[in-house]
């Protein structure tokens, strides 16, 4: 995956208009899960089951309040729904013995029902066993972001932010980082997670560059918002400014607090008040769940509001009638449209939408395979592509591809794609991937 630096945005050549191609549906195992390398990810029917769930509804419905009561019982059942051979694909419940399934002692992730399983995996695992002990891990401390122990306070940034060309640069500006991660390792969480997580503690060392990556993974979605402003040259320092984050779920939206976009207002110190709203129809209720604004927010402050449908429908209901702001940037964050054929008729009006009303909109994939098939389906709908690169403030935390563990991991915004119009239309940005 190409997680650092930013690579020069490629024009996309126009093509006679086609009519969409239906998606193929997705790759769904015996696990109940869809591969991520080909589309967005899916929930395991094994984690419902482990939730004690009947259906995705049931899921949306509860929330976070699975009933579970120990920091030992939410560990294990989070562990539980990465319990399958890796060889033979077999999940507890059809072995002889249920507790047979054993972890590879390298990287503490995946699972063998026995030693020949292990043995006839071994040539392929060997390829990923080392990454996936750093998925194995950020899976466990990503906990401490529910906690609140990550992010640690960020500084304000010293640098423009078009010098600032990824993590490096970013981390560079954060002063007293040693002594940040340290405070973090050294918190009560931090103790509590491993003593209730089944598996030894890992060094120090391990566990400070795990907490680098998941700041990366909690700030990747605000600073590649700031991205955006600066690739469609949108000045946040001339006037207020709406962000519309389309397709909104459980993803961007649980746990979520007012002030977790606040990175925003250190990436463009002076800037005049941005809201970010996040629209979609698995959006979760919160803190941030309060209607968008219809005249701009509070002045030099990061504003979070939300709007539980499809951003058809917002648009229409209150956009239209003036009940929240036209947006100065619409941002997807894995639309997964090309994922199959439900999921693109669910995104058609709003992609037809964004198209003719000429809308600055920037997505994100996980993927260079996803990359390419999203790009296909925009061409075809005669949508003009201003750029595509890699996203120089991806997360670094690296994903398991969960029903296929023995890939390469998979990174939340590896790429990304600048859209603007229809494709007769030229855009400000031709020939660019920034504000150069």
């Amino acid at each position: 995956m190409a997680q650092r630096g930013q690579g020069a945005a490629r024009k996309v050549s126009k093509k006679p208009a086609k009519k969409p191609a239906a998606a193929r549906a997705p790759d769904m195992d015996s696990l109940g899960f869809q591969a991520m390398d080909s589309n967005v990810p899916g929930l395991s029917h094994v984690i419902l089951q482990k939730l004690n769930m009947k259906s995705y509804e049931d899921y949306k419905k509860r929330g976070s309040d699975f009933g579970i009561r120990t920091y030992f019982d939410m560990f294990q059942k989070m562990e539980d729904t990465f319990k399958f051979c890796a060889e033979c694909k077999k999940l507890p419940d059809a072995l002889p013995d249920p507790k047979s399934l054993r972890r590879c002692k390298r990287c503490q992730n995946v699972y063998y029902c026995g030693v020949a399983c292990q043995r006839a995996n071994w040539p392929l695992h060997k390829k990923f066993c080392k990454k996936l002990k750093l998925v194995a891990l950020d899976r466990l401390v990503e906990w401490l972001v529910f906690t609140g122990d990550i992010p640690f306070p960020t500084e304000a940034w010293t640098k423009p932010a078009g010098d600032v060309a990824g993590w490096e640069d970013w981390f560079a500006m954060q002063g007293q980082l040693e002594e940040k991660l340290g405070a973090v390792l050294a918190g009560r969480y931090m103790s509590l997670l491993w003593a209730n997580a089944g598996k030894p503690r890992p060094e120090e060392g391990e566990l400070r560059e795990s907490v680098r990556r998941l700041v990366t993974d909690f700030h990747s979605r605000p600073l590649t918002i700031g991205l955006g402003l600066r690739l469609f040259g949108i000045d946040p320092l001339a006037k207020p400014l709406t962000i519309h984050v389309v397709g909104a779920s459980h993803v961007e939206t649980l746990n979520t607090r007012v002030t977790d976009y606040d990175e925003l207002a250190r990436m463009f110190p002076g800037q005049q008040g941005m809201e970010v709203v996040m629209v979609g129809v698995d959006v979760v209720d919160g803190p941030i769940m309060r209607p968008p604004l219809a005249t701009p927010g509070p002045r030099g402050r990061i504003y979070l509001s939300s709007f539980k449908g499809l951003y058809h429908d917002f648009w229409e209901g209150q956009v239209e009638t003036k009940l929240a702001a036209r947006p100065d940037l619409v941002v997807g964050f894995h639309p997964g449209f090309h994922a199959c054929p439900d999921l693109m008729a669910g995104w058609l009006p709003t992609l037809l939408l964004l198209r003719d009303y000429r809308l600055p909109t920037l997505f994100t994939v996980y993927s260079e395979q996803e990359l390419k098939s999203s790009l296909q389906i925009l061409v075809e709908l005669e949508t003009h592509i201003m750029g595509y690169a890699a996203n120089p403030f991806a997360s670094l935390r690296p994903e398991q591809v969960y029903s296929s563990p023995n890939k390469v991991p998979v990174y939340c915004s590896s790429y990304y794609i600048a859209l603007l119009g229809p494709a007769a239309s030229v855009g400000e940005l031709e020939g660019g991937s920034d504000d150069d």
